[in-house]
């Protein structure tokens, strides 16, 4: 497991948790689902606060970090702090804070008025969240396979299909796979180590979308996933993982950031296709180095 003892970023924090997590105890995997949902919170309370508000005594917060190899909650408190320091003032914050307050606007804009609010703070995760290098490696990945597949169930399905529709458009040969008839099985079973699989699933999370990443991952098929954090099942059996940040959800959950970063992928995607081929050939054969690594950790 990675050890916190140099840790610098949240990033790290994130990946010792998620790494952690399987083996921790139901209470201290509640506190490392609160670090990754509400790490503001985390960075701003007192221990016996962030103890209420976790649901959990005081003592387990202090378990909770030395789980990690932290000296104790002021360490690990100290890198929510840092991260809080290195974004205070974006539009996000300002947003929550205004909605916190009643000030973002009169009681008569309603209920769209919140969605709007809630969709541009779920774009400022979005924008902390994916890195642009992975972007990058994801759309080498696309570039390279000889067939691109597509799947996901439930509410995230129309990511899916918008991956499917767009890929398409930019004429690779891209497939989704709705699982109608029941021949989700059979079709996964057509998938080859030379292609791509996009799948997306979000809290609660698709089974079906869950094992079929699974086997491709198991029989060498590149994966790569959209999905909210970095406890999702899906991280452990992709090649790229896309972590939205979306572990906190209102009672209507929105696909404003999926959507976003999906067609942030398509684009790239498109940019890539005008390199000339020598090139993009050189450009696949990294993304595939840079892809495996993680394969193997996991």
């Amino acid at each position: 497991m990675p050890t916190m003892a140099t840790t610098a970023s949240y990033d790290d924090l994130k990946q010792a948790i998620s790494t952690a997590y399987p083996g921790l105890s139901k209470q201290l995997q509640q506190i490392a689902r609160f670090t990754l949902e509400r790490p503001n919170d985390l960075a701003l309370g007192t221990v016996a606060v962030v103890a209420e508000a976790a649901g959990v005594q005081p003592s387990a917060l202090i378990r909770f970090a030395n789980a990690l190899d932290l000296g104790g909650f002021t360490e690990l408190q100290q890198v929510c702090r840092e991260r809080l320091l290195a974004r205070s003032g974006s539009y996000r914050e300002r947003i929550d804070q205004m909605r916190r307050s009643g000030k973002a606007a009169a009681p008569d804009t309603g209920v769209l008025h919140q969605f709007v609010a809630d969709g541009v703070a779920e774009l400022g995760q979005l924008d902390e969240h994916v890195r642009a290098a992975d972007l990058s490696v994801a759309a080498r990945l696309i570039c390279g396979a000889a067939r691109v597949y597509t799947l996901a169930q439930r509410r995230s399905f129309p990511v899916a299909h918008y991956l499917a529709y767009a890929l398409g458009q930019l004429e690779l040969k891209t497939w989704l796979l709705d699982g109608v008839g029941g021949m989700l099985a059979d079709s996964l079973r057509n998938i080859e180590a030379r292609d791509v699989l996009l799948v997306a699933s979000f809290k609660p999370y698709a089974p079906e979308v869950i094992e079929a990443a699974r086997q491709a991952h198991g029989r060498g098929v590149p994966v790569v996933a959209i999905t909210d954090s970095a406890l999702s099942p899906l991280k452990p059996v992709t090649d790229v993982c896309f972590e939205l940040g979306t572990g906190v959800y209102p009672a209507f959950r929105s696909l404003v950031a999926p959507l976003c970063l999906a067609q942030a992928l398509v684009v790239s995607t498109g940019d890539l296709l005008t390199v000339p081929n020598s090139q993009r050939n050189k450009s696949r054969a990294a993304a595939a180095r840079r892809a495996r690594p993680s394969r193997s950790a996991a």
